[in-house]
């Protein structure tokens, strides 16, 4: 089974910067097979013979980062089937350019608290829609202008978070696929 690991907060503003061939090589060492890594923001497919659960993986992942980079970082991961779901199922890629896409991937999913209370939150022209593991974003403007952040889908979701743009997106899905 293929994995993505998606990484948050690296490489970003000279800020705990990851080497991805490092990242790979220290990847395959700890047993993960066919690493490949998609540009520098931490976006990792991989296999992993073991097949092991998504946090169970996600946490061998941290622990890597830490032990050779010395800092923590947040790792989401998901198989190559909710990639596809992910992909699948965006209700906006209809109506909008993929330019103004974007995809939070969430580590676990939220629970019914927050998700309650997330229905609170309107920033109009932007969009979001949150499903399972996925928030789908559509930005009117630049996603650095928006009020649809990480932090926010963190505060409010109580899950951590990261986001990727749309081509990010399927370009992992052709990969894990």
């Amino acid at each position: 089974m293929k994995y993505a690991a998606i990484l948050r907060g690296v490489n970003v503003g000279g800020h705990k910067k990851i080497g991805m061939k490092d990242l790979r090589r220290f990847m395959e060492e700890a047993g993960f097979k066919s690493v490949q890594t998609y540009i520098q923001s931490g976006n990792i497919i991989f296999e992993d013979p073991k097949s092991r659960q998504d946090t169970e993986i996600s946490e061998i992942i941290e622990k890597l980062i830490k032990e050779h980079f010395n800092f923590e970082v947040p790792v989401i991961v998901w198989n190559a089937k909710e990639l596809r779901q992910a992909v699948d199922e965006n209700p906006y890629t209809r109506d909008y350019s993929v330019e103004r896409l974007y995809l939070t991937f969430l580590k676990t999913e939220p629970g019914n608290e927050a998700l309650e209370e997330i229905e609170n939150y309107d920033f109009p022209p932007d969009l979001y829609m949150v499903s399972g593991k996925k928030v789908f974003i559509y930005c009117s403007g630049k996603y650095s202008d928006s009020k649809l952040t990480n932090k926010f889908f963190e505060n409010k979701l109580k899950v951590p978070a990261t986001t990727r743009n749309w081509k990010t997106v399927q370009e992992l899905c052709e990969m894990a696929n």
